[in-house]
């Protein structure tokens, strides 16, 4: 079975350029081999726009993404065996039981603090209307890169050309 570590050092393979992880736990998931139950090493990543799951097996490895705008909630528990985080997205969910490593309340923060469709900081509002053309551009480099939906990106830029 893969360490925290390993499985820490593992997954900075599955980033895109320029994302970063900011918080991470380490526990067990449920899994099939062969027909059977099993369970096995995995860990949640939280970066900036996505939580991922993360799991490695003998012949290669389970990975889940889940994008931050997509989460509809984070559950956590914990019992006699140690805390239980789950993340659940639009009917789906991915679940780690037997944390024993990282700190859940700070990952569960990170991730309250950026589910759905909830507004940025203030820090992130566009001050100047030149900067206008450069934030569609972004947009749409988010949108070619399946980040945000056709929906998302015209609304956004709708929104964006009436400040002009």
């Amino acid at each position: 079975m893969a360490s925290y570590e390993r499985l820490l050092e593992l997954i900075e393979d599955h980033l895109d350029s320029g994302e970063t992880i900011h918080e991470s736990i380490f526990g067990v998931y449920e899994g099939k081999l062969m027909g059977a139950d099993v369970i096995r090493d995995g860990i949640f990543v939280a970066t900036e726009k996505r939580v991922i799951f993360y799991a490695k097996k003998l012949m290669g490895y389970d990975l889940e993404s889940f994008p931050l705008r997509n989460i509809s909630s984070i559950d956590r528990s914990k019992g006699l065996m140690g805390h239980k985080v789950t993340i659940i997205v639009s009917g789906n969910e991915a679940t780690l039981k037997w944390v024993n490593q990282g700190d859940v309340s700070s990952f569960t923060q990170y991730i309250n603090d950026r589910i759905g469709n909830r507004e940025q900081p203030t820090s992130n509002k566009i001050s100047d209307k030149s900067d206008i053309p450069d934030q569609i551009e972004k947009l749409s480099i988010l949108k070619d890169k399946g980040i945000l939906t056709e929906e998302e990106f015209t609304k956004k830029k709708n929104d964006l050309l009436s400040r002009l």
